[in-house]
């Protein structure tokens, strides 16, 4: 749906030569024209204006004197730095423009109708005037001559394959007498020059050729190959005409065909069958066709036609045609009509090799006319709902116009036409953003039909309705009429004779005003006019449009956009310098634009498209060029780019790999614009989506979600681009427009959670609002399904800048019952019978569904009176509810209300069989109320309720209690049913104590049979748990004996001596046993020597301190004397060990680095010469079940193994080494209070010598940690050494030392242990 724009014009008038201009060439290197002429050759600079060479071919005597001479073709050689000219006497000359110098390189007799090159100028191609065909070399050496006209078809002739005579074919509508009648031929058309006509195939692989057959007169299509053998013959075609032209993509040949009411522009395959047509815009008789042309890239075919003399003294013109086609229809996008009469008249036209879009024109009055063309899609620009996001295509002198708000028509079809007197050149759509639907019409006679939108008192006959009409439907569409036509008055006419495009870049930027652009025909300058309406006295359907105020601009503007809110345009010249222009302005000043630093604008490439955008606030150019490069002001932020739009203040674009961006240009920057198309797609979250391959943009529907694309081919597709569909829904949000928002995100399948997250607050506050608009319940019940805790802004779609408004939540406060409750409630304000069914989905989407609610519910419509308008039966309600609940549980809640009636109402409703509820309900029916209640607790699962019911029947139910409460483990629940002072209190208390000690939790079981008077039990869980001081205040309410009280004593003591804990058994033995003996003998062997004196002087027994306690003391300290030394030795060995393996995993890591070899987790510590690691050991956790936490406790101790050579032997090491350092630390306490002792008793060497063991082992270990736990072991265990002062070996170290880094568990190992110095251990009296 583009429509071909004109970029610039190039007008070089007046061409200082002699003779008459015949034909031209490009040569696209040095950027010039050569012009063939009846007197020779001529090359021109057209953007200098000024002739380079000038060759006389008369005066070397290869034309003749006096004008009638005829050059049949020109051709500049690349390679050879020359031009070779071919006449219609005979001679190829070779001509080199450098140095003026003529050479003949071949003649031929009868003359040379068509010098044809080959695509890569390796051959060369001549007809000849005794009809041969000549093909040469590039050295011009003859390869083959050939008669052109040839009897055989060629080497692709058809195979018949003999499904019977012709006589016996089926020939459709016209009869078996089609299979009798004799082929005849038409001659030639009457106008037919009955030359040969030369094209050839883009890669150079064949040619074909038209000629006049001379039995049947009529013409004919040969092609052939590269090797000069004839390939195919076309058929038999009617009226065929001279013009041919060979698509240079190679799939078509294109010819002109006459037929009785119409004109024909024909395709032919390359084995001369027919292929598609189209039809010219003109009568039969009425015009010849002189040429067919195609682009480069093989997208537009110009046709150059001419009118035919009809009647005398009648004005004749010559039209050039551009045709573009899409979805297999043929759009004529530019008609550009000159006048045959003198200076005017055409004499060539060719397309650029180089620019595929630019179309050069030679007149006969010396006059060159470049044209460059663009593609751009013609859409208003509007930005409210009112906008109805129109797209024109022109079509002839038909614009086809497209409403995509209302319905996508796919082309060629349209929502409505606009009928034109003649040929349309432009569309433009106003930029005034209340009237962005209203268009105006540049035709080829330089009138603008102005159309507007809104009441037309009469039916407009040149507006017809296009798909959307027909009998039987009714169209809402307003659609346009013409306001009027008006007719540019020109100050200066004479330039109109020769150019028939002298404006461009036609703009309508006011009620009345116009912006046109048009060039200098002598110097590289453009002229920006305003372009206003005259005031007119009649009421007549023609206007005229006055040129009011012009601004000169020096440079070539090649585009022009606006924009409305501030006024400006941005012109871009051919240079890519950017120049700003305020349309109201009094000075009409044009002014270089800025960037943001202050520097004039430029794009380093010249851009086909450009838009005036908003980012972050200041007002920026954006551009795209033909190679896919889009800049913002001067910076290029991406090179992919196929097509972008601005909308609002989204830029969307589409790119080479196939995807759609949209960007928010709010709060944007040249940086974030530039990172976020740079970056993987597979980050970018609603800003991308795939779209199919070649898509771009057609427009978006403004205040909508749609977004157009066209595919290659032509057709349509609407996306609806995640961005734009949740930005337009948080607008609705904020409107409150609660409906339009839901119908969007339930058509596109957005989480509806999005209507209450985006602003909860709003939300609850407007709940009432949302039920009132929505009003549907099946819509409302959609809500409620989809309901969950999740915060949709946080997760699925997070939006562009952070809200600021958010609900103060109650942090027990959970979002579905708090949206659940606050519908329900203004349901029920509202209208509580016919939002019946929403009501129960609230309690049935609760966290905890309140199902006996809803069943309560539906009960009560059945008991209901008679029914209110909208209400709903109880019967539909449960047959919904069991759409959201199963059966089964809705039947056991409704069990659960013990309200049989609703029991039966559910289970009638269910697939359960009468045979299977019915005879337990009845049993149920038959019982008492508690017991009925506490069969239907206990049937249904819920046993707590089940005991409460039970214990209200009567003590002859207690068993049955009791059983359930051991069974069920709820003795918790069961003794708050019953009296601290009753019997069934103590039976369920004795057996909570009795599970509890099966459980082994021995003290609790003791309290609780304490507490209800079972003393005998509570004693042996508390002698079971060795709380001694428990077991003895439960011994003493049971009256025993003294015996039985010191052997309960000495029970205790034996079972905390088990535990390690001596002073508590001594204790027990001294007070309870009446055994202080035994009790001093059990606190020396706890080391508790200070309480053992205590009660050797109470009981006056010296004695015992001679026998017992010095020899005790005695040999405590050889023992800490040996396990100081065996610490100390320990810690040495494993320091040194530890060193040394850290010296060699150094050595290995070189190694590695050097090697440039991965190296693996076991090869770290590798050495060859230590044998750290021999070949007998290997190390391997696979066989290590993980199947439980002890086995991975397992694998872990194992993976530490002190083994030398072991993987991870320095982190044993390490952790050897901290278990040594604590368990030192530990000894500080007991180490204290034996050297008490030892002073007490006069052991004093003995004292220094433990004091000073000690002492040297802590500062031995002080002194090591630094050593062990280095702080560049910690530091490299946790960050890999990159940065910009890494160096590759480096790196590469670093990441070998990831490999084989610590995993995160043992990241706790390289944590120093600590030795807190302020501990007091010393005693000063033995230094």
């Amino acid at each position: 749906m583009r429509n071909l724009k004109l970029f610039q014009i190039l007008e070089y008038r007046d061409i200082q030569a002699l003779g008459k201009p015949q034909c031209f060439s490009l040569r696209t290197e040095q950027k010039t024209v050569l012009i063939g002429s009846d007197q020779g050759l001529i090359e021109v600079d057209p953007v200098t204006r000024e002739v380079k060479n000038e060759i006389s071919l008369v005066a070397e005597g290869f034309l003749p004197e006096g004008g009638s001479g005829c050059i049949v073709g020109i051709q500049d050689l690349l390679d050879q730095e020359s031009v070779c000219v071919a006449t219609a006497s005979g001679d190829v000359i070779l001509c080199s423009l450098s140095t003026c110098h003529l050479e003949c390189v071949g003649s031929v007799a009868s003359g040379i109708s068509v010098m044809s090159w080959s695509p890569d100028q390796e051959l060369v191609l001549l007809a000849t005037g005794q009809q041969t065909l000549i093909m040469m070399t590039k050295d011009f050496e003859p390869i083959m001559e050939q008669q052109i006209h040839q009897d055989d078809f060629g080497e692709s002739k058809f195979i018949t394959v003999g499904w019977g005579r012709k006589e016996t074919q089926f020939h459709g509508s016209e009869g078996r007498q089609a299979a009798f009648q004799v082929q005849t031929y038409e001659s030639a058309l009457p106008w037919d020059d009955h030359r040969p006509q030369v094209t050839w195939r883009g890669d150079g692989q064949f040619f074909a050729v038209s000629v006049v057959c001379p039995e049947t007169g009529a013409r004919k299509v040969r092609v052939w190959n590269r090797e000069f053998a004839l390939q195919s013959t076309s058929e038999p075609v009617a009226g065929l005409g001279p013009a041919l032209a060979w698509k240079p993509s190679g799939s078509l040949i294109a010819s002109t065909q006459e037929k009785p009411n119409q004109q024909d522009i024909v395709f032919f395959e390359k084995n001369g069958l027919l292929h598609g047509h189209f039809t010219l815009p003109f009568l039969k008789d009425e015009v010849k066709v002189n040429g067919l042309f195609w682009n480069a890239d093989s997208t537009v075919l110009a046709v150059w036609l001419e009118d035919l003399q009809r009647e005398e003294n009648c004005t004749l013109k010559t039209y050039v045609q551009l045709w573009t086609v899409g979805n297999y229809h043929w759009y004529l996008k530019q008609s550009l009509p000159f006048s045959t009469c003198g200076k005017s008249k055409l004499v060539s036209l060719r397309w650029d090799l180089v620019t595929p879009s630019r179309l050069h024109v030679l007149c006969q009055g010396w006059h060159y006319l470049c044209y460059d063309w663009r593609w751009t899609t013609d859409r208003s620009l509007g930005e409210s709902s009112s906008d109805l996001a129109n797209v024109a295509v022109i079509d002839g002198n038909r614009v086809l116009v497209t409403v995509f708000r209302q319905s996508v028509v796919p082309p060629p079809m349209c929502t409505y036409r606009l009928l034109l007197p003649h040929p349309v050149n432009q569309v433009m759509f106003s930029a005034h953003p209340q009237k962005s639907n209203d268009l105006a019409v540049l035709d080829a006679s330089n009138q603008i039909s102005v159309y507007k939108c809104g009441d037309s008192p009469n039916v407009d006959p040149t507006v017809k309705l296009g798909a959307v009409g027909g009998n039987g439907f009714k169209v809402s569409l307003r659609t346009p009429h013409l306001e009027k036509r008006y007719k540019i008055q020109f100050e200066n006419g004479e330039g109109q004779e020769v150019n028939p495009l002298k404006l461009s870049l036609l703009t309508w930027i006011q009620e009345n005003v116009f912006l046109a652009v048009s060039h200098s025909q002598s110097s590289a300058q453009s002229v920006v006019h305003h372009l206003t309406v005259a005031p007119s006295e009649t009421d007549d359907e023609h206007g005229q449009l006055n040129i009011s105020s012009s601004v000169t601009v020096d440079g070539v503007i090649i585009s022009l956009c606006c924009n409305f809110k501030t006024k400006s345009v941005a012109l871009q010249l051919a240079g890519g310098q950017i120049l700003k222009y305020f349309w109201e302005s009094p000075s009409l000043a044009v002014e270089p634009w800025k960037n943001p630093s202050g520097f004039p604008l430029r794009f380093p490439y010249a851009c086909t498209q450009t838009e005036l955008a908003m980012i972050g606030g200041e007002e920026c150019v954006l551009g795209l060029s033909d190679r896919c490069r889009f800049f913002i002001n001067d910076t290029e932020v991406a090179s992919n780019i196929t097509s972008f739009a601005v909308y609002g203040e989204f830029l969307l674009l589409t790119t080479h790999s196939h995807t759609c961006q949209c960007f928010c240009l709010r709060d944007a920057s040249f940086n974030t614009l530039h990172a976020g198309l740079s970056i993987s797609h597979l980050s970018k979250g609603e800003s991308l989506r795939k779209v199919e391959r070649g898509s771009r943009i057609v427009t978006v529907v403004p205040q909508d979600t749609k977004l157009i694309l066209q595919m290659p081919r032509g057709n349509l597709e609407v996306v609806h681009h995640r961005a734009l569909v949740l930005a337009q829904i948080r607008k609705w949000l904020d409107k409150l427009m609660f409906k339009e928002a839901f119908e969007c995100m339930r058509k596109l399948r957005i989480n509806l959670n999005l209507i209450h997250d985006h602003n909860p607050k709003v939300f609850l506050e407007n709940v009432e609002t949302f039920v009132r608009q929505i009003d549907s319940v099946n819509h409302i019940n959609l809500f409620f399904t989809e309901l969950k805790e999740e915060d949709v802004t946080k997760t699925m779609y997070p939006p562009p800048v952070t809200s600021t408004v958010q609900l103060s939540k109650d942090p027990d406060g959970k979002k579905v019952d708090i949206v659940c409750d606050a519908l329900r409630a203004a349901m029920e304000s509202i209208n509580p019978h016919k939002y019946c069914l929403s009501i129960l989905t609230s309690h049935v989407k609760k966290t905890t569904p309140e199902l006996e609610i809803v069943l309560q519910k539906v009960h009560e419509l059945q008991g209901s009176t008679p029914p209110v308008p909208d209400a709903v039966s109880a019967e539909e309600a449960l047959k919904y509810l069991l759409l959201l609940v199963d059966v089964n549980e809705l039947y056991d809640h409704s069990l659960g209300t013990y309200d049989f009636d609703l029991v039966l109402m559910v289970a009638e409703k269910s697939q359960k069989d009468p045979k299977e509820y019915l005879p337990f309900l009845n049993a149920l029916k038959k019982m008492e109320t508690n017991y009925q209640r506490f069969t239907i607790d206990k049937y249904l699962k819920r046993y707590e309720k089940a005991i409460g019911h039970l214990s209200k029947c009567g003590p002859e139910y207690f068993p049955e209690c009791l059983n359930l409460v051991k069974d069920k483990n709820l003795y918790k629940e069961a003794l708050k049913l019953y009296p601290s002072d009753s019997q069934q209190y103590k039976d369920i208390s004795i057996a909570y104590g009795e599970h509890l000690a099966r459980e082994r939790l021995f003290e609790p079981a003791g309290l609780v049979l304490a507490r209800c008077g079972a003393h005998e039990k509570a004693l042996d869980a508390f002698l079971a748990s060795c709380s001694w001081r428990q077991a003895v205040c439960t011994a003493a309410q049971l009256d025993l004996t003294k015996d039985q009280v010191a052997g309960l004593g000495r029970t205790l003591a034996g079972k905390l001596v088990e535990q390690r804990k001596h002073s508590d058994a001594a204790t027990v033995l001294e007070q309870y046993a009446q055994d202080y003996e035994e009790a001093v003998l059990l606190l020396l062997e706890g080391a508790a020597w200070e309480e053992a004196l205590r009660l050797v002087h109470k009981y006056n027994r010296p004695d015992i301190i001679e026998t017992n306690i010095k020899p005790s003391i005695l040999e405590a300290q050889k023992n800490y004397m040996a396990l100081l030394d065996s610490q100390t030795a320990t810690f040495s060995r494993y320091k040194k060990r530890l060193l040394v393996v850290r010296e060699l995993k150094e050595q290995a890591q070189q190694v590695n680095l050097d090697d440039e070899v991965p190296q693996g987790q076991e090869s770290d510590l590798f050495s060859e010469t230590s044998s750290v690691m021999s070949d007998k050991y290997s190390h391997s956790n696979s066989r290590i079940s993980a199947r439980s936490s002890k086995n991975r406790r397992k694998a872990e101790r194992k993976k530490h193994s002190l083994k030398e050579g072991s993987p991870l032997e320095d982190l044993a090491l390490l952790e050897a080494l901290g278990e040594v350092v604590q368990s030192t630390e530990k000894l500080k306490d007991e180490v204290y209070h034996i050297l008490k002792v030892l002073f007490l008793f006069e052991f004093d060497e003995q004292g220094r010598e433990l004091q000073k063991a000690f002492e040297d082992t802590l500062q031995l270990m002080e002194r090591s940690l630094p050593e062990i736990w280095t702080l560049t072991h910690q530091q490299n265990s946790a960050t890999p050494v990159l940065g910009p002062n890494s160096t590759a070996n480096s790196i590469m170290a670093s990441y070998q030392h990831q490999k084989t880094s610590v995993p995160v568990l043992d990241a706790e190992l390289f944590i120093p242990p600590k030795i807190n110095k302020k501990t007091q251990w010393k005693l000063s009296l033995l230094e």
